[in-house]
């Protein structure tokens, strides 16, 4: 296998000779990217079904057409994001004129996750080439079937001189970030994001770090209950089974209207996914062994085994977890402490609104936060209130 090293050798000699900089390089490769795709759609769908067992429809519209989208926008844009911009100049420099000329930034680093691995692969991918960048692309080894597909077409569409493909575990992934980058993108959690951030300072390599977090679903009881029932479970569990860094990670709601919520939320599982979630082929299976029992751990915790109010049921052969609802576990339980990431969904209830907010605001800052309600003066205040990666109002997962 090549070296870290000498791929970065080789990629920052072919950067140099300047050929990753003209218009027509970078939209040949965005080109190829379509041709990729569309030439190839059986073969990504069949690989994320093996990672992860996700569902075809699931496959095409939350990976293959979101990637296919991108290229297209950039391919529309590009011409326009390469133009140089004109700025005035200030009359100590008159008769002067100046201009902001966009440059790439040399050669590039995307290390992406294993959730949705062909979108957080090619999207960042995607963005480098059009900035006319040389990349090294580092897909997760815990979707293996995703990473070899991707090794293999890339160096068949693209070209191979300026964008390579680096498998590989840890070990890899180490070698890869002692190297010297001019840019490193990161998706995945922030115990590994701090390792890439911690590398990259040796070198003052400016990053991208794309994690997760605990995300809220603050549910007001104005808000049409049978609609809001179904947004979350679709955001929640229609989004790689949890397995999502923007899928709700817990709602919040009154105590008055919880039943009714509780109520809305187990007939949309049973219509969306029937009686038995283990018969289901609407649902994607959790990942790994590994990830499996970090979610066992969080539903065994003695502090929420009563919690537990829907759903529950594992197969440790199949990697299933079902759909699972807890009713107000407690704040230092490891469910409410630490990112989810699965089929677990726990439901907090408060007295008034307001502590809604403020629960919210007591966590770290969320990477999405979502809201549901009819209530203009609440939702005012809590888009002005809350600060957070992004936020929707009445749907989940839609930005």
């Amino acid at each position: 296998m090549v070296s870290a090293a000498s791929t970065v050798k080789e990629l920052r000699e072919y950067f140099a000779t300047g050929r990753t900089r003209p218009y027509e390089w970078r939209i040949a490769q965005l080109k190829q990217i379509i041709k990729l795709i569309d030439e190839n759609q059986a073969e990504i769908t069949e690989c994320l079904h093996q990672d992860i067992s996700k569902p075809p429809f699931e496959s095409f519209v939350a990976e293959i057409s979101l990637t296919k989208a991108s290229c297209k926008v950039t391919i529309s844009g590009l011409k326009k994001w390469m133009a140089p911009e004109k700025v005035g100049t200030t009359i100590t420099s008159f008769p002067s004129s100046a201009e902001i000329l966009p440059e790439p930034l040399g050669v590039v680093l995307i290390i992406s996750a294993w959730n949705y691995p062909f979108l957080l692969s090619m999207d960042p991918v995607i963005g480098a080439i059009a900035a006319g960048n040389a990349v090294v692309l580092k897909p997760s080894e815990v979707a293996p079937a995703s990473s070899s597909l991707l090794a293999k077409l890339i160096p068949k569409y693209l070209d191979g001189t300026a964008i390579r493909v680096f498998e590989g575990s840890v070990a890899e992934t180490t070698s890869l970030l002692e190297q010297k980058w001019d840019k490193i993108f990161y998706t995945g959690s922030g115990r590994i994001g701090r390792i890439v951030m911690a590398a990259a300072a040796n070198h003052l390599t400016p990053v991208t770090l794309e994690l997760g977090g605990k995300c809220p679903v603050i549910v007001d009881p104005s808000a049409d209950l049978e609609i809001t029932a179904r947004r979350i479970v679709a955001g929640k569990w229609g989004c790689n089974n949890g397995q999502a860094c923007i899928a709700p990670d817990y709602i919040i709601t009154l105590e008055s209207f919880a039943p009714k919520l509780i109520d809305a939320l187990k007939r949309t599982l049973e219509k969306f996914f029937g009686k038995d979630a283990f018969q289901s082929s609407d649902l994607s299976r959790i990942v790994n062994f590994s990830h499996f029992a970090r979610l066992t751990r969080l539903l065994d915790d003695p502090k929420v085994s009563d919690k537990v109010i829907y759903g529950g049921q594992r197969d440790e052969k199949r990697l299933i977890i079902t759909p699972t609802l807890l009713l107000d576990p407690p704040t230092d339980s490891l469910i409410m402490m630490e990112e989810i990431f699965g089929p677990l969904l726990p439901i907090i209830t408060v007295q008034k609104m307001q502590e809604a907010v403020d629960f919210v605001n007591s966590q770290p800052k969320p990477l999405s936060a979502y809201l549901f309600s009819k209530n203009k003066k609440l939702e005012k205040n809590v888009v002005a209130s809350i600060s957070a990666g992004g936020m929707v109002i009445n749907d989940t997962c839609l930005h």
